[in-house]
């Protein structure tokens, strides 16, 4: 299903785990060091470089950009390493996370009580993601290099519900 990312946001409840989408629109990516900077920076109440609120993050930190390529490969990172991270950040907006593999129960708890979904990509396929990347923009962090933040624009970027907001869940086949 084509979806753009505000749609899924305004129609979160109709979006189903194990549905295949192929979602568009402007994410963020941001990886464990950017995770613990936002933490951070929101515990001291300080002003963020980003909105978080109706968002999406994609767990990835791009290879170095070859000449006349918008971003380098940008293949999905395990997701459960920013679960410590993931109830502070779902309580701030966001809605959509993107990664790859099974979330702890900490963190698909927190998808369901935010109202919020995790999407899966497929690992290997770095490549063929990056050409579903229409714009890049270095938003935060420049010094974390590749985990720096970027905001990307996609379109039909492949991915699977893996948790929807009602908390069905793929990798375990249970509801929360």
């Amino acid at each position: 299903m084509k979806i753009n990312l505000q749609d899924l946001i305004l129609n979160i409840k109709d979006v189903k785990a194990g549905q295949k989408v192929l979602l568009s629109g402007n994410i963020y990516t941001a990886r464990d060091a950017a995770h613990k900077r936002i933490v951070d920076i929101l515990d001291k109440s300080e002003k963020l470089p980003i909105d978080l609120k109706n968002s999406a993050i994609y767990y990835c930190g791009p290879t170095p950009t070859k000449p006349g390529e918008i971003v380098g490969s940008c293949g999905p990172t395990t997701s459960s390493r920013m679960d410590v991270y993931t109830p502070r950040i779902l309580k701030e907006g966001v809605k959509v996370l993107i990664g790859k593999g099974a979330r702890t129960e900490l963190a698909a708890k927190a998808l369901k009580e935010n109202n919020a979904v995790y999407l899966v990509a497929t690992g290997g396929v770095g490549a063929l993601i990056s050409k579903t990347v229409k714009k890049a923009e270095l938003l935060a962090f420049e010094d974390l290099e590749p985990e720096a933040v970027y905001r990307f624009e996609v379109k039909d970027m492949p991915l699977v519900v893996a948790i929807d907001s009602l908390g069905n869940n793929i990798f375990n086949k249970t509801v929360l």
